[in-house]
């Protein structure tokens, strides 16, 4: 595929080009502070299917977001110059990810999440030169897939989640998995953004089970328990 992101990611990167925090979260990213992190959303198109992004399930035996789904990323490490140079260096240590083969768009606003104390930089991304990809370290990766846009907007497959401490927030059921949290709130973000989202039951609300921690809260997030993110 060319270099060129698509046609179809036009009215996304319009929209980006004037994005705020607050598109994402009404929660203020401290000026100071914080640990810096980037994750990387990454979107390809697959034929027959259309675009898609990457998406990967945790490990259950994690310490810290076990069986959770996420976007590839993590921690900053001091040689990475950047945001997109973390992004594109975690995603090769957890799913083997060829940062030729991605062409980086545009860096998000930065997104504070205060349980963890995390400011998480999302990367966008066009997957210019699809090849497999798998879990490299099984005790941390557990799946990896390509989710269909097609999927993710599909009304049957969105609702919201109720998390025992209050929280409430957007969520996808796509490929086995229960995308929630911080992923799918900026998931629901950028649907919006390009104008991809359709209508949808948000009074379809699913509540998930006590795991003894606060959850991290999502961008996007509907209503926020403010006591449980302290």
């Amino acid at each position: 595929m060319s270099r060129q992101p698509p046609p179809w990611l036009d009215p996304l990167l319009t929209r980006l080009g004037s994005a705020r925090t607050e598109d994402f979260t009404r929660l203020v990213t401290p000026e100071q502070g914080g640990r810096e992190s980037a994750v990387l959303v990454l979107l390809g198109e697959a034929p027959g299917v259309g675009p898609d992004v990457l998406v990967l399930q945790r490990a259950a035996t994690l310490r810290n977001h076990a069986g959770q789904p996420a976007f590839p990323g993590g921690a900053a490490d001091p040689e990475d110059a950047d945001a997109s140079a973390t992004a594109l260096r975690e995603a090769n240590e957890e799913v083997g990810l060829d940062p030729a083969s991605v062409t980086v768009l545009a860096e998000l606003p930065k997104l504070w999440i205060p349980v963890s104390d995390f400011v998480v930089t999302p990367v966008l991304a066009w997957w210019h030169a699809p090849h497999p990809v798998h879990p490299r370290e099984p005790a941390e990766v557990a799946h990896v897939a390509r989710v269909p846009v097609a999927e993710l907007v599909d009304p049957e497959n969105r609702m919201r989640v109720r998390h025992p401490s209050g929280w409430v927030g957007p969520a996808f059921s796509v490929r086995g998995m229960l995308v929630w949290g911080f992923t799918a709130g900026v998931l629901s973000a950028l649907l919006e953004m390009g104008g991809w989202a359709r209508p949808w039951h948000r009074g379809r609300v699913l509540e998930l089970p006590p795991t003894g921690a606060s959850p991290a809260p999502s961008a996007g997030t509907d209503e926020v328990d403010e006591t449980a993110l302290r």
